[in-house]
């Protein structure tokens, strides 16, 4: 079945004019922050504070990662509508113990704070990665500078104004989608929309995400079935714990030819650079 989606995407920057440490006064660009208020069958369910990059595949992402329905053919339409900052999401059949789920909030550390609903770490005996004897749910060293070198070279709205968070999906190297948001919470869910529309299997892929591979990061990264995650942050001790349970590999810290790996090591083909000596 076709999901009925509008495309109103919405400008990405904000033109301002400020003053500097010299006094001169100059314009520059900021990201736009807009809220969206998301309508389950006329029923409210949450505020999401976003860019407007692709907002209804953010709605769909997140109906997702919370677990609201199980299959993309439950849903009929998504419509965002600006000019009421609304998002209304027709299901075909309703959503099942609507309230139930929706009943448990548990506030996120991402920016901005987001919510997860329900038990955090309540499904994660159901999630099944690809083994690591699959090469395509490895990565190698010289892939992970490859991964690193193309989002370096992918044009921004970070680069032009800062104050975002990035995150993408690529197979090995292969960039296949890039999306910015004022949170990694609605990057993630973004992907996870577009890669749920399509039919896109996560097992042969890698996360990128410019935030911190935090408990729920990590949760969201292995519902969407990705099996390797990298980020050009840190991780936190429960993200940790969670990968190491569900099979992750994880790099943090990486930036150019940097990295750490933090665990999955059977999932990474390391090619160790040679020792630097001092001069």
């Amino acid at each position: 079945m076709t999901v009925r989606l509008t495309q109103a995407s919405a400008p990405l920057m904000h033109s301002i004019e400020v003053r500097d440490e010299f006094g001169a006064t100059r314009e520059i660009a900021i990201p736009a922050e807009r809220a969206l208020t998301v309508f389950v069958d006329k029923r409210e369910l949450v505020t999401l504070m976003t860019l407007g990059a692709a907002p209804e595949l953010l709605v769909l992402g997140y109906l997702r990662n919370q677990r609201l329905v199980d299959s993309v053919a439950d849903i009929d339409s998504i419509t965002v509508d600006w000019d009421v900052q609304a998002a209304a999401v027709a299901t075909r059949a309703g959503i099942e113990r609507f309230d139930e789920k929706t009943a448990k909030r548990v506030v996120t550390t991402g920016c901005g704070q987001g919510t997860v609903f329900g038990d955090l770490m309540g499904d994660l005996d159901s999630i099944s990665l690809p083994p690591a004897s699959e090469a395509a749910a490895r990565l190698s060293q010289s892939s992970l500078y490859g991964l690193l070198d193309a989002v370096r070279r992918q044009e921004s709205t970070y680069k032009s104004a800062g104050s975002v968070h990035g995150c993408a999906l690529f197979r090995q190297d292969e960039l296949l989608m890039f999306v910015e948001d004022v949170g990694r919470h609605n990057a993630i869910d973004t992907i996870a929309g577009w890669m749920w529309l399509n039919g896109v299997d996560g097992g042969d892929k890698v996360f990128y995400t410019t935030g911190r591979l935090t408990s729920e990061m990590v949760i969201k990264s292995a519902q969407m079935g990705v099996p390797i995650i990298v980020s050009r942050s840190g991780i936190t001790q429960m993200g940790h714990e969670i990968a190491g349970r569900l099979g992750l590999c994880l790099f943090g810290r990486a930036t150019n030819r940097h990295f750490i790996c933090y665990g999955g090591f059977e999932r990474f083909e390391a090619e160790p650079e040679p020792a630097r000596t001092a001069p």
